[in-house]
């Protein structure tokens, strides 16, 4: 007598792509907040989630991918080695002639600025002095940060005023607290004053920080 053996086949259960392509889409898109340092949080309401941001992230320069200006440029034979871009080139060497400080005509309240084009919450600002000549010039330079350009940027608040910095030295200044804004100015208030600056560092985390405030393109 021969048996007949019958395998059982367990039923295909019918698959739902919608409900599979929305949870990749929700893997994907937990898998680039965490990669950007930001956490998915559920709120009250069974719709609506919240994105918080983590604080364990670096601080960088972020001077260094600006755009820099100037109240004024060196005249004569030294104007090739004044530029207001030499602050940003991430280049700490402070001889003037090196090519790698930024120099004004001698005037009234001269100002340097940098637009870092997206706005971030900056801790400190490191400005390098010159070291070849003319250490105390950067006396009593202000530190600015904010979004107006009204009086060239010059009127954003105060992160903090210099007191000296030894030539060739490269000094850090903390806001008392994170101020936020698109532009560090370094303004040096008084009568035909002389404005050089070797680099100019701003700290923060590199997450832009936006608001209807920000500007476009300027």
């Amino acid at each position: 007598m021969q048996w007949m053996i019958r395998h059982k086949t367990r039923p295909t259960l019918p698959v739902n792509t919608d409900c599979l392509a929305d949870r990749m889409k929700a893997v994907t898109a937990i898998s680039l907040l965490q990669i950007l340092g930001l956490t998915l949080c559920s709120t009250d309401s069974d719709d609506k989630v919240e994105i918080r941001a983590h604080h364990h992230h670096t601080e960088e320069n972020v001077a260094i991918y600006g755009k820099a200006t100037q109240s004024s440029l060196l005249h004569g034979g030294g104007a090739p080695y004044s530029h207001a871009s030499n602050a940003i080139d991430g280049n700490t060497e402070a001889t003037f002639h090196m090519g790698t400080c930024t120099h004004t005509d001698t005037q009234n309240n001269p100002w340097w600025r940098v637009d870092l084009l997206r706005r971030y919450r900056i801790t400190s600002v490191s400005i390098t002095n010159r070291k070849d000549c003319c250490a105390e010039r950067i006396n009593g330079a202000q530190i600015r940060i904010g979004d107006s350009l009204d009086n060239n940027g010059n009127s954003n608040p105060l992160c903090a005023v210099v007191g000296s910095i030894p030539a060739g030295w490269t000094q850090t200044f903390h806001c008392s607290s994170p101020m936020v804004g698109r532009l560090v100015n370094v303004f040096l208030p008084g009568y035909q004053k002389v404005l050089t600056l070797c680099e100019v560092q701003a700290s923060a985390v590199p997450i832009p920080v936006c608001s209807g405030s920000c500007h476009n393109g300027r």
